[in-house]
């Protein structure tokens, strides 16, 4: 369906767990979103079920909706539609649209594929976590959808005010960033924070994003980590 039929259908749809979605630190489950006559399944994310972290405040379903916006404002389309619901099953919470994928694929598989079909849009998906400052880009947080398409998904831990990336995507580091992608961040920074982002994130962090995207275009290069100690735990 199109997306603002899905985003509508993710805000005031009737919403039913199906299950519980294994291996994820915080409480997570696939529910189904039912309307008059639409239905999707979506993931669950909610507030009461996250592991309490000293750096970053409750609510990080938030900054899943976050990532989603910003995704959405670059024009990139690479978080699945994402909403934040103040009600649910199991109270407030994020609610995104599940990606039908090839679970056997992730970043590394993707980027090791012979023909270098997927690089493109793993450069993206690097640019957008250097924006975001993605704390905790796995290998299996990058979905190869049915639709041929790369989809970012897991992105709670972003928008620290503090530059604190960690990711697995570093085999792009020394390359000039295409200029697509820097015409692309330069347009979002001239925009300025739109309104639907910038009520999720603090004031710092607001400010630590668009001084991210102005490092962006001054370096116009991918960072090489000199350290080799920004990898998350476990890697996929």
């Amino acid at each position: 369906m199109p997306s603002p039929e899905l985003i509508d259908l993710l805000q005031r749809g009737d919403v039913t767990v199906k299950g519980r979605m294994p291996w994820s630190s915080n409480a997570t489950f696939l529910t189904e979103v039912c309307g008059r006559d639409q239905l999707t399944l979506a993931v669950y994310k909610p507030v009461r079920g996250e592991r309490q972290l000293w750096d970053f405040p409750p609510g990080l379903g938030k900054r899943e909706f976050a990532a989603y916006e910003l995704s959405e404002s670059l024009g990139w389309g690479l978080v699945p539609d994402t909403v934040f619901r103040t009600e649910g099953p199991l109270g407030e919470g994020s609610l995104q649209r599940f990606v039908n994928a090839d679970f056997e694929q992730h970043y590394f598989t993707l980027f090791e594929d012979e023909e270098q079909r997927w690089h493109d849009d793993l450069r993206r998906m690097c640019v957008f976590d250097l924006l975001a400052n993605n704390t905790d880009r796995k290998s299996g947080h990058c979905l190869l959808g049915e639709d041929g398409r790369i989809y970012g998904i897991d992105n709670a831990l972003c928008f620290h005010a503090e530059f604190k990336l960690r990711t697995v995507i570093w085999e792009f580091g020394g390359e000039d960033i295409p200029e697509q992608l820097l015409d692309d961040v330069d347009r979002f920074i001239a925009a300025g924070v739109p309104d639907r982002l910038a009520e999720v994130l603090d004031p710092f962090e607001r400010d630590a994003l668009l001084a991210r995207g102005r490092a962006l275009l001054s370096e116009r290069r991918f960072p090489i980590d000199g350290t080799g100690r920004r990898y998350p735990w476990p890697l996929v």
